[in-house]
């Protein structure tokens, strides 16, 4: 049996959780709401304090589901609690971040500057000209916009230049070598 579907998920203190008609989960907290629409095949029951999910056999599709199914509910739950964030570093001479309203603005070497807008759910802060942060309460949604911002102008291997996520090394690469 799938050892991560197995474990309840505990809900906190102050969030509510709501199972209605075909799976679709709402979670309550004090940073939002989240909703999602799970699948049908798992059997989610809320117990006391806890949410419990259940397979109805041991189909390969439904042993896979089960692990992911537990997963979503409690990233639903840390989201709507703490929250999520991911952190972006601007390396390189020339190279930096300012925000103004909900416009994430990027010099990254380009002929023109790199305007993005915050989406729905998500706000972006910068920590001097280098450092952005990514927050918000889904966390696929923050994990997507740090992807999209990153993409932008992704570190390269000789100098390092570009945005990277703050736990993200980079194997660096020697460059050419001289004739004699």
């Amino acid at each position: 049996m799938s050892r991560i579907g197995r474990m309840p998920v505990a809900i906190p203190a102050g969030v509510t959780v709501t199972v209605a008609e075909g799976n679709k989960v709402t979670v309550k907290g004090p940073k939002g709401t989240l909703e999602r629409v799970l699948p049908t095949e798992m059997e989610i029951k809320v117990e006391g304090a806890e949410v419990v999910v259940t397979r109805p056999n041991d189909l390969k599709r439904n042993k896979s589901l089960h692990g992911l199914t537990r997963t979503l509910i409690n990233n639903m739950v840390v989201g709507v609690t703490e929250g999520y964030e991911k952190k972006l570093e601007v390396n390189g001479v020339g190279y930096r971040a300012a925000k103004q309203g909900k416009k994430l603005t990027l010099n990254l070497g380009y002929s023109h500057p790199v305007e993005m807008e915050d989406p729905e759910g998500i706000e972006t802060t910068v920590d001097g000209q280098n450092i952005i942060f990514v927050k918000g309460i889904d966390k696929e949604k923050v994990g997507q916009f740090a992807a999209e911002i990153r993409s932008k102008r992704g570190p390269e291997p000789y100098k390092g230049k570009g945005i990277k996520y703050a736990d993200e090394t980079i194997r660096r690469k020697v460059g050419k070598t001289g004739k004699k």
